[in-house]
């Protein structure tokens, strides 16, 4: 049995941490507003400018369409895209991101295709690397940048595009996170390159003559929409990121004041039983006398 300065410092180690646990939930609390605002800001623009490309490339004939919407004609070489967040104690969000991107790398691997990974963020390198190792393509870092925005998905689009153009890969997948809510970060899998062929439009009564033709507008479109899929991909990690946060530092601190409870109750019990033995001890001693 743990003594009674064994089980005080215990106490005040819980209570440390329970300070610490705190104060990072309102730091995620006051980030998430923020974060969340931002993700769902970007979502009607990428949804938009995935309707004009779907409009303009439904007018696109095969041998005319630009690579990023063609692809290569093959599809053996495969890259998962994984977007990691660059800090911990945020729950199972990483971990769920980590599951989803084996999921879909097994899923090609059983069809015969060769799997790759690109990382963004530091948090889903270790676990990749225990099971792939050897199929890491490259990583981008963005733990340096403190809120990771438009600058960071222009670079990773642009490292992307020279790898799909050098034929590194035929395609790639984008793995992340989608903001539900701060108890709800859904893993999702979506094809990022080629850019997915438009599903069918509906047809409107107005003729729609573009200038330049369609095949110039769609080479200027097509590395713009992959880029707001990324920048998108990012906002939603943000906001993913500091919604778990905050879950999950709410958590560890209702579950430091229950121990701190036990404890106290502990130690409560053996002061109690070790002021009964005194008692009993100096009352023996007295009636011995």
């Amino acid at each position: 049995m743990a003594s009674l300065k064994e089980l005080k410092g215990r106490i005040n180690s819980v209570k440390s941490t329970q300070k610490i646990t705190k104060a990072k939930q309102m730091v995620a609390a006051a980030k998430l507003r923020k974060a969340q605002t931002a993700a769902e800001a970007a979502r009607p623009y990428a949804e938009r400018l995935g309707k004009v490309m779907a409009s303009i490339a439904g007018k696109v004939s095969g041998d005319g369409a630009p690579k990023l919407l063609a692809g290569t004609g093959s599809d053996q070489r495969h890259l998962l895209v994984l977007v990691n967040t660059d800090k911990g104690l945020c729950g199972g969000l990483n971990a769920n991101l980590v599951k989803a991107a084996k999921l879909k790398a097994k899923e090609l691997l059983a069809e015969g295709k060769q799997v790759q990974f690109y990382l963004v963020g530091r948090k889903g390198r270790a676990p990749i690397k225990r099971d792939y190792a050897n199929s890491i393509a490259e990583w981008y870092d963005t733990s340096e940048v403190r809120t990771p925005g438009f600058p960071e998905a222009e670079a990773i689009t642009a490292q992307l595009l020279d790898m799909f153009e050098d034929g590194q890969f035929d395609v790639a997948h984008l793995v992340y996170p989608v903001f539900q809510s701060a108890l709800a970060q859904d893993p999702t899998v979506q094809q990022l390159i080629p850019v997915p062929a438009p599903e069918t439009v509906s047809e409107s009564g107005a003729v729609v003559e573009y200038e330049p033709d369609e095949e110039e507008i769609l080479k200027e479109l097509l590395p713009r929409y992959v880029r707001t899929q990324l920048f998108g991909a990012l906002l939603e990690r943000e906001a993913s990121e500091q919604g778990a946060s905050m879950t999950a530092m709410d958590n560890a601190t209702r579950n430091a004041g229950d121990l701190i409870n036990k404890l106290t109750i502990q130690y409560n019990r053996s002061r109690q039983a070790a002021i009964t033995t005194e008692l009993i001890e100096i009352i023996a001693g007295a009636e011995a006398l």
